[in-house]
């Protein structure tokens, strides 16, 4: 060990002079500008909220202003905004995309999206039931991969609902 890092000394000046160049300055903002749209509803447009929680596939998060930028794949479930007023806006959404940039606004860009307050438990039961359905009747890889993605919005809606 004491011969690699003898040997690896000459030129550790070298990376700590490269190291201010490479490292960047992020502008983040106090507040955060945030848009949610779906194909069929813009439900905010660049506004500031407090803080967006968010269902994604490596887990769902929080987002606050400041929030390092990320970029992320929704999973079905409900996005819940807290907005400035202290009132809060929960949302369901089909699947879609989180953009958190390094000047703190907030993308996200739903395939499908509905007011959970306007969701009806025996409509999305009557969803689930039918995507199963076509779940255990599905005869190809395609058929029974595309059934399986319709369980998981099923279900996530249901639990949304109720």
């Amino acid at each position: 060990m004491a011969s690699f890092v003898r040997s690896i000394r000459p030129v550790m000046p070298m990376f700590s002079r490269r190291l201010p160049s490479v490292v960047a300055k992020r502008n983040y903002a106090d507040e955060m500008a945030f848009t949610f749209a779906a194909a069929n509803q813009v439900f905010y447009d660049n506004v500031s909220v407090k803080q967006v929680d968010v269902p994604s596939f490596s887990g769902s998060f929080g987002i606050l202003p400041k929030h390092v930028p990320t970029l992320a794949v929704l999973k079905p479930g409900v996005v819940t905004v807290y907005e400035n007023d202290g009132g809060s806006k929960k949302i369901f959404v089909s699947s879609g995309t989180v953009t958190i940039n390094d000047d703190s606004s907030v993308q996200v860009l739903a395939e499908e999206a509905c007011l959970v307050e306007h969701l009806d438990v025996s409509a999305a039961r009557d969803v689930l039931s039918k995507a199963q359905s076509e779940l255990s009747s599905a005869s190809t890889d395609q058929a029974k991969a595309e059934a399986a993605i319709a369980v998981e919005v099923g279900e996530a809606l249901v639990k949304a609902a109720e």
